[in-house]
């Protein structure tokens, strides 16, 4: 964990830390002894989840409320951190809609668009430099986008979501490339089913999908694997389902996958 810190510490910025994948990651990194950005809207979740690090782990956790649907919010993050020795990136913040795409609320997936999208993108323009720098003295640093196994292909009632993902995949990897010679890890994390209010929100049954990763599982797996980029799937299972679509011919795939869906 020493090894880990020196490389991509002593600051990481964690966005969506309010709750599910997000919060794995500041509890871990926090284990880790990293100083933390806590960024989400739900201000009384992060002071309380800076809180309890803080007293868990004797780590600085500094509480930065941001609406991710702003187009101004990548912007606010980076100009809060100015200042900041910020080693690693966790881009995590994202939501997701279930059900036939005619019937998705517009102003919804719009917001989804800056939230899972933008502000990935915006980030990495940001942060580019800083982590630049780190890499090229020999420090090192890293980047983490947190995307979806569903962005491997297009969901049928999953649609937009999946399209949203895809864009991510794309992001990740071609800054694996270009970040790569500077020093610069890029991971891009594709996790399966895993627990999160985030299901219940679009509807989901957490207790009824198989073979559901804890958080904090996929958080530590990433981090572990953050050097092995371009792209990590947490989830055995789930790439190996994936793989099996992804063989089929695309019409075939797709007929499955909204069928099963319909049902």
């Amino acid at each position: 964990m020493q090894e880990f810190r020196e490389r991509y510490g002593p600051v990481a910025v964690v966005t969506g830390a309010s709750s599910g994948i997000g919060q794995a990651f500041a509890e871990e990194l926090a284990e880790r002894g990293f100083d933390l950005v806590l960024v989400a809207r739900r201000v009384d979740r992060l002071e309380s989840l800076a809180a309890r690090l803080a007293e868990a782990h004797g780590i600085a956790a500094q509480v930065l409320p941001v609406d991710l649907a702003r187009a101004d919010a990548a912007r606010t993050i980076i100009e809060a951190t100015a200042d900041r020795d910020v080693g690693l990136v966790v881009s995590n913040a994202g939501f997701g809609m279930k059900g036939d795409h005619a019937g998705n609320d517009p102003a919804a997936m719009t917001e989804m668009l800056m939230v899972n999208c933008n502000v990935p993108m915006q980030l990495a323009h940001g942060f580019a430099p800083r982590l630049r720098a780190r890499g090229q003295a020999g420090t090192g640093a890293g980047l983490i986008l947190v995307s979806s196994i569903e962005g491997l292909m297009g969901c049928p009632y999953s649609t937009a979501y999946s399209a949203s993902k895809a864009l991510v995949n794309a992001l990740g990897e071609g800054l694996w490339a270009e970040l790569r010679p500077d020093g610069v890890d890029v991971l891009t994390v594709c996790p399966g089913a895993t627990e999160s209010e985030a299901a219940g929100k679009q509807g989901i049954d957490i207790a009824k999908l198989r073979n559901v990763m804890p958080a904090r599982d996929v958080a530590r797996a990433a981090l572990d694997n953050l050097a092995e980029g371009p792209t990590f799937f947490p989830s055995a299972v789930y790439k190996a389902s994936f793989d099996q679509l992804l063989a089929m011919p695309r019409r075939d795939a797709l007929a499955a996958m909204a069928k099963g869906m319909k049902g």
